[in-house]
């Protein structure tokens, strides 16, 4: 393949969900899978000439750090503006940004920590005012050296000290099955406007797993709030975990969320080269192991998505890549000329990446060097930008337009 740094996808080669149904994947590849997205291991997993792609010289935003975790995941503005963040190894941290006081959240459940696994994602139920529900991803073990992701929900209870506790949880989804490894676990959690939990559930360095929908890896999942499986998911008559997912063939996905007409955009990490973002249509398939603008870790060619237009293209990729670790589709006021756009935490090559949407077209605008790899990027109450680094003494940072 070609390699560019950004291509877009045009719109008619995307074919309908119906002209993508799952079918039985080809061995993509007998190497080994890609090492994980650790920074001890992300020289191995990224070309290069990342280094050399252009950045912008000028920030129109400043930067300041608020506080620093250990290896902080995500985070979750509450209504009082205090904002929850979650660390890797298992912790869920309560910070007032006002004044920097952080407080410890306890009744966290046991993650199984190391490579990519550990505590993940926390969303807040939609009625969180009155009920008090949030929403944890993290990696569970199982048998014979197996693990997978897992999503619980519980009450959160605050007490007068700034921490609190997670009371009552109980899980309401695992992927299936549950493998070997510690690496593309996914699970970003994210409530649609009609009370829906979207999960993503990648790979777990699996390849088949993404085509076989007697499993939910490789899928964009889509739930009731208890779990359940809402009786319009494209697949629900088939039952089973097939049932969840709304889409297939995805490989690793961090980052979701809701542009303001209601579409759901995702990215997701290419093997060598490809990263993908990705309109997400109902019961669409977007090619993965046998299609990817990346190719084998080994070298070997995997055929480009325009050779096979049956399957959901990119609307941006990115070869050599960015490594998304998530997704913002800013929606505030103080940077106007943003409102609209998606804003990406790029992991190797540790930048703010800006992509432009203009209906189902995307392009990257602009990229900004943030000399640390990010792992989540979030929107305050005010519309502020808020970034978390990745790994040990990880910042959170606030950003704000430059004055005047």
């Amino acid at each position: 393949m070609t390699p560019r740094l950004l291509a877009l996808a045009c719109a008619g080669s995307l074919c309908l969900a119906a002209c993508a149904r799952p079918g039985n994947a080809p061995d993509p590849s007998t190497a080994p899978p890609p090492p994980g997205d650790t920074a001890a291991t992300a020289a191995q997993s990224t070309d290069a000439a990342a280094a050399e792609l252009p950045v912008s010289d000028v920030r129109p935003f400043t930067a300041t750090e608020v506080a620093t975790f250990d290896e902080p995941w995500a985070m979750a503005f509450l209504p009082d503006g205090r904002l929850l963040v979650t660390e890797k190894k298992g912790a869920l941290k309560l910070i007032d940004v006002a004044t920097g006081q952080v407080g410890d959240i306890s009744g966290v459940p046991e993650v199984d920590y190391g490579g990519q696994g550990g505590f993940g994602d926390i969303a807040l139920h939609p009625q969180f005012a009155s009920n008090h529900v949030v929403y944890v991803s993290y990696a569970e073990a199982g048998d014979d050296d197996t693990r997978g992701g897992a999503v619980a929900r519980g009450t959160l209870a605050l007490d007068d000290s700034g921490g609190g506790k997670l009371e009552d949880l109980d899980v309401i989804w695992r992927q299936v099955p549950k493998v070997e490894g510690r690496g593309h676990y996914g699970h970003r959690l994210l409530f649609g406007s009609d009370g829906k939990l979207w999960i993503t559930s990648s790979e777990r360095q699996k390849f088949d797993p993404a085509q076989d929908m007697q499993s939910n890896l490789g899928k964009m999942i889509r739930l009731n709030d208890d779990g359940s499986v809402p009786a319009d998911n494209p697949f629900a008559d088939q039952g089973g975990v097939t049932a969840q997912v709304w889409s297939l063939g995805h490989r690793n996905l961090l980052g979701i969320d809701f542009d303001a007409q209601g579409r759901l955009w995702e990215v997701e990490m290419g093997p060598k080269g490809g990263d993908e973002l990705n309109l997400i249509e109902r019961g669409g398939n977007y090619g993965y192991p046998i299609v990817s603008n990346g190719d084998h870790y080994d070298g070997r060619d995997i055929p480009d998505h325009d050779t096979r237009p049956e399957f959901d293209a990119p609307k941006a990729w990115w070869s050599p890549v960015i490594s998304p670790s998530s997704l913002l589709i800013y929606s505030g006021d103080l940077f106007p000329d943003w409102k609209g756009d998606a804003l990406i935490g790029g992991l190797s090559s540790q930048s703010l990446v800006r992509v432009e949407i203009d209906g189902d077209n995307a392009r990257e605008a602009q990229r900004f060097d943030m000399g640390q790899r990010i792992r989540a990027v979030e929107q305050g109450p005010d519309g502020a930008l808020w970034l978390l680094e990745d790994g040990e003494k990880g910042r959170l940072l606030k950003l704000v337009p430059v004055a005047g």
